[in-house]
């Protein structure tokens, strides 16, 4: 089905859409870091599943999960120079390529994740949508990730005075890095992979992740103390090569679009399920789950909103996002 070539220890996929035979199944890669079976995976098989099913068996996808592609920087790279075709990623990477991406990013922005629902779901969810063509990607779909909260090797956070001088993991993201900052920590940027062994090390003190991130990379093992600020309830985004996207005809163009929306409902269904398996997970574990002050979380956030709210679309978008009820 395909032509597999490696050059410098990559691989390079030349399926048979780019050779432009017709009528024959064409194979697509996908990435995600998370490992078999975690809801984002799982949204992005069922995808496939409707994509194959609805095109007749034409397309079918492949996910690679467990980062065997690379870690998200990579696949990003990847997926916008057309190695691969898709991507399931976390948005704060996308913070210095998508502007827009901005603002579904910055903490406390989101009320719940009914709010963050209903602010993907409608017309700002659709602008950030559009905002990533000119980077040479389509926005299929947003996915759950839940919220993400600090947990570290040292002791229970229960207010912004704890944070100061630890060292805590964070996306490659600056605003994650800003953010940590303000609370007087030290952010390290770090790929997902490494966050185990560094915190097992003492290289870092810990992380700040969602409940099935925390459970599934097993790092409840090495950091057992889960505080629950819930700075930020960053969705995820599945996307496309646009070059590979606009060569589909606009009958599978819809059908690609149809099958993305069709996935949130089992993805965020998935992730609910998940989220509660893994809180309880990660109690028999003897991680230790705390409240925090989360007031004072809020309210050491103006630097990071001053520094990277600054033009006129980013502001509008974020009184847009508070404005939705």
């Amino acid at each position: 089905m395909r032509n597999v070539s490696k050059l410098f220890g990559s691989v390079v996929v030349v399926s048979l859409l780019t050779l432009g035979v017709a009528n024959a199944q064409t194979v697509l890669k996908s990435s995600d870091t998370h490992p078999d079976g975690y809801p984002t995976v799982e949204g992005v098989k069922y995808f496939g599943e409707l994509v194959k099913e609805r095109t007749g068996g034409r397309y079918a996808v492949e996910v690679y999960h467990s980062a065997q592609l690379g870690e998200e920087k990579d696949t990003i790279e990847q997926v916008r120079s057309g190695v691969i075709e898709l991507n399931r990623v976390s948005m704060a990477p996308f913070n210095g390529t998508v502007k827009e991406t901005i603002v579904p990013a910055l903490p406390y922005i989101f009320r719940s994740e009914e709010h963050m629902h209903k602010v993907m779901d409608g017309p700002i969810g659709d602008q950030i949508k559009a905002a990533f063509e000119p980077a040479g990607l389509v926005a299929l779909a947003f996915y759950d990730a839940g919220s993400r909260s600090f947990y570290n090797k040292q002791k229970a956070i229960k207010s912004v005075a704890d944070m100061k001088g630890m060292k805590f993991r964070v996306i490659q993201s600056d605003i994650f890095v800003d953010m940590v900052a303000a609370l007087g920590a030290n952010a390290t940027p770090m790929p997902y992979g490494e966050v185990y062994s560094s915190i097992e090390t003492g290289v870092i003190d810990g992380a700040e992740n969602n409940f099935p991130s925390y459970d599934t990379a097993k790092h409840a093992e090495v950091a057992k103390f889960y505080s629950l600020d819930q700075h930020t309830i960053l969705p995820e985004v599945f996307v496309m090569n646009k070059v590979a996207f606009d060569k589909l005809t606009p009958e599978d163009q819809a059908i690609f679009k149809q099958a993305a929306k069709d996935s949130v409902a089992k993805q965020r269904e998935l992730w609910a399920a998940k989220s509660e398996e893994s809180r309880a997970n990660v109690a028999k574990v003897g991680s230790e789950v705390n409240e925090v002050e989360k007031q004072g979380f809020m309210d050491a956030m103006k630097p990071v909103y001053d520094k990277h709210v600054t033009d006129d679309v980013l502001k509008k978008m974020v009184a847009d996002v508070q404005a939705v009820q």
